[in-house]
């Protein structure tokens, strides 16, 4: 089991530069967590690609669709202090923070490609292909 954040999530649904590691990371750690937040973010990743005219409407659709079952039941909400003592602590945004908490509580590692996260929490934050 691992932590992903959504970049990880939206890498493996919608192609891109590092689709082909997310699949792979996939196939190597089939069973994805992400804290509640994953959705919202999501969303907003598919609202803003559809804008742009990099997803029609009915493949961001199905798209959520898929998101949607393959984070089902995999995703924890929080203790906003727990949360706001990580960001406070680390220097990161509430947002990042949650996956580093989530993370940090379950003693798992944490797949993202956030620079910011990965330099201040080089002791659970890796990198997809890292």
């Amino acid at each position: 089991m691992i932590v992903v954040d959504t970049n990880v999530i939206s890498y493996l649904l919608i192609q891109g530069d590092y689709t082909d590691a997310v699949v792979k990371l996939r196939e190597r750690e089939p069973e994805w967590i992400a804290p509640r937040l994953w959705l919202d973010e999501f969303l907003n990743v598919l609202a803003i690609s559809e804008r742009h005219g990099n997803l029609e409407s009915d493949v961001a659709d199905s798209t959520l669709e898929l998101a949607c079952e393959l984070m089902e039941g995999q995703s924890y909400d929080l203790p906003a202090q727990r949360v706001l003592s990580t960001a406070r602590r680390t220097g990161c945004s509430a947002y990042d923070s949650q996956y580093i908490c989530l993370a940090e509580d379950l003693g798992l590692k944490l797949f993202t490609f956030d620079k910011k996260v990965l330099k201040v929490c080089p002791e659970i934050a890796v990198k997809p292909w890292g």
